[in-house]
């Protein structure tokens, strides 16, 4: 919901800008994202201004009263700035227009601000207030749709994604990050010129769909990205989960289904909880959790579907992905933990668990056991009542016991009971892959018998080493495991690998 334009909340930082460029004989405007935000009762930190001065001009005019400058823009006009605890940026007026065949926009300046407005990608984003007067300026009634809700171009929208097609992801973004709604007009242009966005970086879209990912209604995002074709670019594991159905085969629709995971995972994100919102990497396994499915789909005899070890091979689909997109090793890593380990905990209300699964249950989460909880049971989508107050049972139980054994083992540091110094003193060996084997057998030592002491480890020990030295060499495996986590932990799952 929209309200009147507060000048009230404007910075003072923004006045004293205003008044400086002024004296000096120059424009400047408060421009774009702000302004919006100003009528959306929102505070921004980060401050867009836009002037009749070139940068050189805009150099004198700061110079002495910024507190910092920066330069990495001056080539696009723009000259960055910190005044206290607010950072500016003052761009030139541009009349812009981009190569259709380049990433890189051609810059030229402008000379009045109505040139500047028309060329931004929304009406909500082409307002602008004068300074020091404050007085608004809409051309083309970014106030009327911002009251709307609605996602509007200046000019054609043709012309706009023409000369920037990331445009086009800035539309869903802020569907998503905005509650609005994208105009006909404009969804239409997105379908027919969806292909221009394979010309544009895989940093700006990774950094637009991060965005969007962690808006207030990402399932919009989504749902416009998949709708207008910009997914079949950017995310094209997402749209590939419409599988088809038909009257002999049954079975849900994976693609809403991922849709729905990704909101009940928003929905269980808490300001004081262990993951608080937005948490991208959470969001974004949860959309992508299922995309393993289409590859290994198989219908049986009797006309049921399976999806067998989808979350191996999702994990390595997930992780081309990203990489693709350019995303951090940290991003990837936690990502594709998450999408490797979601069918972990099916199985353990029937089969149940010993306390030794339950320690490689939390071993293998590692860090991400707290984004691991809310993303099984944002699993959860049935609508048989019954089904899922029984699978919420089972993963508080489960909860239950991860915490009783946390707090008598310190599980979150599961580690042998002798380090490698200590296999080196007791085996008598130096370095060498037989000191990994040893490690390797008493980790596993640990996690299937919990404490023991150092000394009934050092006993276990001895006897593990009598007996490869009783093997012939040929027969000694590397003992450090192999494969990810969800194919070493493959065989101990029960179910077919389909979720509930």
């Amino acid at each position: 919901m929209t309200q009147l334009l507060d000048t009230s909340a404007v910075s003072p930082v923004v006045l004293e800008a205003g008044r400086l460029f002024e004296a000096a004989g120059h424009d400047l405007s408060l421009v774009g994202g702000p302004v919006r935000d100003l009528f959306l009762g929102r505070t921004a930190t980060d401050l867009d201004f836009t002037t009749d001065a070139t940068p050189d001009q805009t150099l004198a005019v700061i110079k002495g009263w910024a507190d910092a400058v920066w330069e990495i823009g001056r080539d696009f006009g723009t000259i960055g700035l910190r005044r206290g605890d607010m950072q500016l940026e003052i761009t030139t007026y541009r009349a812009e227009a981009y190569d259709p065949a380049s990433r890189k926009p051609v810059v030229a300046f402008g000379r009045e601000l109505s040139e500047d407005l028309v060329r931004r990608d929304f009406t909500v984003n082409a307002m602008a207030l004068r300074l020091p007067s404050l007085e608004l300026v809409d051309p083309h009634g970014g106030v009327r749709d911002l009251h709307a809700g609605v996602l509007r171009t200046p000019g054609t929208p043709e012309s706009s994604f023409d000369d920037d097609p990331l445009r086009m992801m800035r539309a869903a973004r802020f569907a998503s990050q905005l509650r609005m709604e994208v105009a006909p007009e404009v969804l239409e242009a997105m379908k027919n010129m969806a292909g221009r966005l394979e010309i544009v970086s895989a940093e700006r879209i990774r950094d637009e769909l991060v965005k969007l990912i962690n808006g207030a209604l990402p399932r919009r995002g989504v749902e416009i990205m998949v709708d207008t074709g910009l997914a079949d670019i950017v995310l094209p594991e997402v749209p590939a989960l419409r599988l088809e159905t038909d009257s002999a085969h049954h079975h849900k629709d994976v693609y809403q289904h991922s849709l729905t995971v990704m909101e009940q995972a928003a929905g269980y994100e808490s300001p004081d909880g262990p993951v608080p919102g937005p948490d991208f990497g959470l969001r974004f396994a949860a959309l992508m959790h299922d995309v393993g499915k289409p590859a290994t789909r198989r219908f049986g005899s009797d006309g049921a579907v399976s999806f067998r070890h989808h979350e191996v091979v999702g994990a390595k689909l997930v992780r081309k992905r990203m990489k693709a997109l350019r995303f951090d090793n940290d991003t990837i890593k936690t990502v594709t933990r998450l999408v490797e380990l979601h069918m972990r905990f099916y199985g353990y209300g029937e089969a149940g668990w010993t306390d030794s699964a339950v320690r490689r249950y939390v071993r293998d989460a590692g860090d991400q056991l707290e984004r691991l909880h809310l993303l099984t049971r944002s699993d959860v989508t049935t609508r048989n009542k019954r089904k899922a107050s029984r699978l919420a049972r089972s993963y508080d139980d489960l909860e239950r016991r991860i915490a009783e054994l946390a707090e008598r083992e310190e599980l979150e540091a599961v580690r042998p009971e002798l380090d490698g110094q200590e296999i080196m003193r007791i085996l008598d060996i130096g370095p060498s892959r037989t000191v990994g084997q040893a490690y390797a057998f008493l980790l596993e030592l640990r996690l299937d018998e919990g404490a023991i002491g150092a000394e009934a480890a050092e006993a276990r020990l001895r006897e593990w080493w009598a007996g490869q030295q009783a093997e012939s060499p040929d027969d000694t495996q590397d003992g450090t495991p192999g494969g990810t986590a969800a194919e070493q932990s493959s065989g101990r799952n029960a179910g077919r690998g389909e979720g509930p």
